[in-house]
């Protein structure tokens, strides 16, 4: 589905094909091969992404230094998996802003029962803390074998960044029901024309 440009507020614009939170706030920034479409546009988007992952409670709300905090380490993760996706060093300074979030990510977990049966909560987090979070899965994602596993859609028209879940290792698509499908029958319909 076309984005309509420009947009006020990244909200109902965000996708969650990453597979974890390092990825999906790296597509939180889409098209960067063609129009460079930005999400996290106002000041609360931040915040709101936040909650919609899961990383902050409902009502978090941000302002612009958050934003652009946001929007940073956004952009050192992205480079850091261009450079792991291209068989490049990444860039010292993408590492950097990476690691400076890591001494954050302390969120304090209780458990509790809930119906009689054990349920492990998170606490509540902060922007700051949430963001740290993020940092931490992009750490765990680059800094150990899981890289392995860090994928950019097959698709030409995509470029969703994604971790492979798939037992085997080998999935292509950021979906199959968005762009797996499409190749699907662009293969199907070119066998057909021969």
């Amino acid at each position: 589905m076309e984005v309509e440009l420009p947009l006020s507020s990244g909200a109902g614009h965000w996708t969650w094909f990453g597979g974890r939170p390092a990825l999906d706030l790296v597509n939180t920034r889409r098209e960067r091969w063609r129009r460079d479409i930005e999400t996290l546009i106002a000041p609360t988007d931040i915040g709101a992404w936040l909650v919609e992952a899961r990383l902050a409670p409902p009502g978090a709300e941000s302002d612009e230094q958050q934003l652009a905090a946001g929007r940073r380490l956004r952009e050192a993760i992205d480079a850091s998996v261009d450079a792991l996706l291209a068989a490049r060093p990444a860039p010292r300074p993408a590492i950097a802003e990476i690691d400076g979030w890591l001494d954050r990510a302390r969120v304090r977990r209780r458990l509790v029962l809930r119906s009689g049966r054990p349920e492990l909560q998170q606490g509540q987090a902060s922007v700051e803390q949430a963001l740290a979070v993020v940092a931490l899965d992009a750490a765990r994602m680059l800094g150990t074998d899981e890289r392995e596993r860090v994928r950019v859609c097959a698709s030409e028209s995509c470029g969703v960044r994604f971790y492979d879940h798939s037992p085997g290792g080998r999935r292509r698509w950021c979906s199959m029901e968005r762009c797996g499908n499409v190749a699907k029958a662009r293969r199907h319909r070119s066998r057909e024309r021969r």
